[in-house]
């Protein structure tokens, strides 16, 4: 095929060279042309000659190059096929290996199950002798001691418990005095600071109050005809008046204490003014009203400025100004209130908490006893509701209905104002109850620790703040004591409510007597 292309090329060459000297040549110049010709047909058998010779040699070369390529391929194909049947012959002997060892494998786990089974066989014999003399052995141990397998069961469990008992004891009593030692010391370091750094007065309050009178006939004058002054009084303050042989005094008596202080100042006015009749009762009444109520505002605002406490709603002001008349076991409402604000804001500082969020709650949280005698609902859920009504803060409103524990404080804001309120109202002199209650708080405290099993006798004493218990030391041992004590301190926890804390005292007396005659 070359040797065509190549043919064909000269052809064109050459009659392209033709035409060329046929063109140029004249008529003129036929013959030298014919000669030229003549040694051009010469030159182009050459030529073409000359082409097919090396169109030959390139075809061999060509085909040399072919076979040579051709030799090369099929080298490298034997040559891999050797390698591949190489490699499979090694994979083969591999597999062979395994399944050799597959085999081997094989025939050690059977005789293995084999010896497995001779075994379990063996240990079922060994098993039964084992249980044919422990049976023999519990026999025997039954017939040298005397007691059945039961009897000999209870002696080693009641062994055991007494070592529990033991270890249980000293394990209370490692963890109590662990606790005491590192929870109880920053605790005490506070609260001690806190009731150094505060201290207030407590004045008793009562449900009556005393008008001094000049004369003993001022008692007429304010009885008035027919008793008219009187009902004038009673109707227009709510109070009773009590006119008796107390020689120049006359007895106000009304659970309000406002009102009762509005007809205080009214009839303390009438009797410095000397005119005491209907229509003056009346006028000196609704002085002393506007009189109180000015007095309210300013012992609000003097609480709030004492504390520290700014921006409180002026309503809740004038609440707080209403509970300096309102009194718990004795306790002034408003001191104790700004007593636990000001031991929340030490507590708070103490611990790095915000002091004037504390103070706050401390001074809020008793605000619904303002109310408490005009308004259904307890104190805690009054004093939330107007907390919330005049928008004082969660924390805040919190503080102020889980002081008493009704609901899970969210905060340590929380915890302190509890915190605070247990210190003032527990702390000696700044509560008075009554001799009812103190009967029957000891009655309770001693009823609880007599229904413990091995309790001989019980005593409250220090008003219900301490209960010692004598226990019969046959039944009770000391390990058995700091276990009776923690379960009297847990059941008085959980079924009587009292301030402060309640101090038990476990007492074990062994006493051997003998007479010499």
């Amino acid at each position: 095929m070359a040797t065509e292309m190549i043919i064909s090329i000269v052809v064109a060459v050459v009659a392209v060279l033709a035409s060329v000297l046929y063109s140029v040549l004249s008529n003129k110049k036929i013959k030298e042309a014919k000669a030229k010709i003549g040694n051009a047909e010469t030159k182009a058998r050459s030529i073409i000659d000359e082409a097919l010779r090396e169109a030959e040699a390139k075809k061999r070369e060509s085909l040399l190059e072919v076979k040579e390529e051709s030799i090369r391929t099929k080298n490298d194909l034997d040559r891999e096929i050797k390698e591949r049947r190489a490699e499979i012959q090694r994979n083969e002997r591999r597999i062979q290996q395994k399944e050799e060892n597959i085999d081997k494998k094989t025939e050690a786990i059977e005789r293995k199950e084999a010896s497995l089974a001779a075994k379990e066989e063996n240990l079922a014999k060994q098993k039964e002798q084992i249980a044919k003399l422990n049976e023999e052995r519990i026999q025997e141990l039954e017939r040298i001691s005397g007691l059945t397998s039961e009897q000999a069961k209870e002696h080693l469990l009641k062994i055991v418990e007494d070592d529990v008992k033991l270890e249980t004891a000293k394990l209370i009593k490692d963890m109590e005095q662990y606790a005491k030692e590192e929870a109880d010391k920053k605790a005490k370091e506070y609260v001690v600071t806190s009731i150094q750094k505060c201290a207030t007065d407590h004045v008793a309050e009562a449900t009556i109050s005393v008008v001094q009178l000049p004369n003993d006939e001022m008692k007429g004058r304010i009885i008035g005809r027919e008793g008219r002054n009187i009902r004038t009084i009673e109707t227009l303050t709510g109070v009773d008046l009590i006119i008796d042989d107390t020689p120049e005094a006359v007895i106000l008596s009304g659970f309000d204490p406002i009102r009762r202080e509005v007809a205080r100042i009214a009839l303390e006015k009438l009797i410095v003014d000397g005119r005491i009749h209907p229509a003056r009762i009346e006028e000196m009444v609704e002085k002393a009203q506007k009189e109180v109520d000015t007095m309210i505002k300013e012992e609000g605002e003097a609480a709030c400025l004492e504390v520290g406490v700014h921006g409180i709603h002026p309503e809740l002001v004038k609440l707080l100004g209403r509970m300096c008349f309102r009194t718990s076991y004795g306790q002034n409402a408003l001191k104790h209130s700004i007593e636990v604000a000001q031991l929340s804001g030490l507590l708070a500082a103490e611990i790095g908490l915000d002091v004037r969020v504390a103070k706050r709650a401390g001074l809020l949280h008793d605000i619904g006893k303002a109310v408490d005698h005009d308004m259904e609902g307890s104190h805690i859920q009054l004093g939330t509701d107007l907390c919330k009504r005049y928008k004082e803060s969660p924390i805040v409103i919190n503080a102020v209905e889980a002081h008493h524990g009704d609901v899970e404080p969210q905060s340590l804001i929380a915890c302190i104002v509890q915190a605070a309120d247990a210190i003032s109202a527990s702390r000696p002199g700044a509560r008075r109850d009554t001799l009812e209650t103190y009967t029957t708080r000891l009655k309770q405290l001693e009823e609880i620790s007599n229904n413990f099993k091995g309790v001989e006798k019980s005593f409250a004493i220090q008003a219900g703040r301490e209960i010692r218990v004598m226990v019969v030391p046959e039944q009770v041992t000391d390990a058995d004591m700091v276990i009776l004590a923690h379960d009297i301190a847990k059941k008085i926890e959980e079924e009587m409510e009292y301030p402060g804390m309640v101090k038990v005292n476990l007492i074990r007396e062994s006493r051997v007597t003998d007479y010499a005659k």
